[in-house]
């Protein structure tokens, strides 16, 4: 019975898997068919889609094809207006070229005619001169000098009266040179100045300790010298130790840095880089004290803190021997000074006076000179254009543009050149003396003269029966043009030339 059973439930199975993948045969075949179906639909559908927009493209193509005729069409008659009038100009310029070079011709033609006119004036001249002459007996230079010695001898009196005239005349020239004239004031500034020197000296209290700063084998002394480039020299002196170097800052820095070895006792190689490293921010705060004291004393504000940093290291920076920062700080109150006499603007004077040099803190590291170097730092810092023109023209490389650059060159050269001021100024002002009064005593008719007033004025006094009124005037001016050619010096020299006639009785 369960055999059966399993036989029939088997049968069952087969045939119902057999009825179940016929009917799904079947579906799939009905689908494939719709499918197909669908897929012939569609493929009729885009073709009739195709015929339909390739009738429309070729419609459009066809528009486009006439408007691109017409555009065509359109540019070529542009094209051939544009040439005709190309060929137009080329015709009219080759008729003004033609014009033009026939007036050039005919301007050279003129030109030839007039040079000729001139040569028969200038031939019809000397002959005439040539007649002249023989019928004088004189040549022209020799009448010129007659005529000139016979009105000097008979209009003596009247000639003075003419000049006295025209000085007259000339009176609001003269004031605006007395105003110039008022900038020579500058030798009455009489501030203490002393030269620098290029080198240090440390005190030492016994030989120990220079034997200590030099180190075994040299080695202690090697790296002061290596740390900070200057030179140590060590001589027979019991109690000092000289450093030398040209750079004021390195020099300073050595000197600072030795002074605190010997201070501290413990002089070896380490300790001596770490205290030249110290020194070396000491100075550097040094400077950023000396440049705001600059602008606090010249009374300038409102400086990029930049700017007084290097404004502050001309304090160690010397030309010829005369430290710059205080050559600066002197030239600003100078330059204020005049300014306020001549009713210039004091600040703008100031600011130039106390910049001027400025280049020269970096013209070791920068190239170029110091005044192109100052006028590119100021630019940078947004420094006043007014205050520019001020500082650039005081070693004339630029023109004076404004009335505080003269004074600004005039207030630089009294600081520069007064005695005292620089190490080989005293000899040089001692020898430009001589050569002054050498010059004007080889003149004939001068008694004696007098350099005066730091050498910017030159009084000479003549002997009255040798030279009169106007002898004296052409020899003031003779003297000053022989000054300007042999002589080298700063601003100007004042001829002051004296005739004074004492006569002398007794009443008895």
């Amino acid at each position: 019975m369960t055999a059966i059973s399993l036989l029939w439930l088997t049968l069952s199975l087969v045939f119902g898997t057999g009825i179940g993948y016929g009917l799904r045969l079947f579906v799939v075949k009905r689908s494939l068919h719709s499918k197909e179906a669908k897929i012939q639909s569609l493929e009729k559908t885009f073709e009739e889609q195709s015929a339909q927009l390739k009738k429309e493209l070729e419609k459009e193509t066809e528009l486009l094809r006439d408007k691109a005729r017409e555009e065509a069409s359109e540019i070529r008659k542009t094209a051939i207006l544009l040439e005709e009038s190309v060929l137009r100009r080329e015709k009219d310029l080759e008729n003004q070229t033609k014009e033009l070079e026939n007036w050039r011709q005919e301007l050279k033609g003129k030109a030839e005619k007039i040079k000729e006119l001139h040569q028969e004036v200038s031939d019809i001249k000397q002959k005439q001169l040539e007649k002249l002459s023989q019928i004088a007996e004189l040549s022209t230079e020799q009448a010129k000098s007659e005529l000139l010695a016979q009105v000097e001898e008979t209009s003596h009196e009247d000639l003075l009266v003419q000049i006295e005239r025209l000085e007259g005349s000339r009176h609001a020239q003269f004031e605006q040179k007395a105003k110039n004239i008022m900038v020579l004031a500058m030798q009455k500034y009489a501030q203490t100045q002393s030269a620098e020197v290029n080198t240090a000296s440390v005190a030492i209290e016994n030989e120990e300790i220079k034997g200590r700063i030099i180190g075994k084998e040299g080695r202690n002394i090697r790296t002061l010298e290596n740390a900070t480039g200057v030179q140590v020299i060590i001589d027979d002196s019991p109690d000092s130790i000289v450093l030398s170097c040209f750079d004021p800052i390195r020099r300073h820095i050595a000197k600072l840095a030795l002074e605190a070895l010997i201070e501290d006792g413990r002089i070896q190689p380490a300790r001596i880089e770490d205290f030249v490293i110290k020194s070396r921010e000491m100075v550097h705060q040094k400077i950023k004290e000396a440049g705001e004291a600059a602008l606090y004393d010249t009374g300038v504000t409102g400086i990029d803190p930049k700017l007084t940093y290097i404004l502050g290291r001309l304090q160690f920076r010397t030309s010829y021997g005369q430290n710059v920062l205080m050559h600066s700080v002197e030239v600003a109150h100078l330059a204020g000074a005049i300014a306020a006499e001549l009713g210039a603007n004091v600040m703008i004077a100031k600011m130039g006076g106390l910049f001027h040099d400025i280049g020269k803190a970096l013209d070791h590291e920068v190239e170029g000179t110091h005044v192109e170097i100052g006028r590119t730092l100021l630019q940078k810092y947004g420094i006043k254009e007014e205050v520019i023109k001020a500082m650039q023209s005081h070693h004339e490389e630029y023109p004076y543009e404004t009335i505080e650059s003269r004074i600004v060159q005039v207030a630089d050269a009294l600081s520069a050149s007064r005695p005292g001021a620089r190490r080989d100024s005293v000899d040089n002002y001692i020898k430009r003396l001589g050569e002054l009064e050498a010059i004007t005593n080889a003149f004939y008719g001068v008694d004696k003269s007098y350099a005066i007033n730091a050498g910017r004025e030159i009084r000479v006094f003549v002997t009255p029966y040798k030279i009169n009124d106007i002898q004296a005037k052409k020899m003031a001016r003779k003297i000053a043009l022989k000054i300007e050619e042999e002589l080298k010096y700063p601003g100007e020299i004042k001829v002051t030339l004296i005739r004074e006639t004492r006569i002398i009785d007794f009443a008895r």
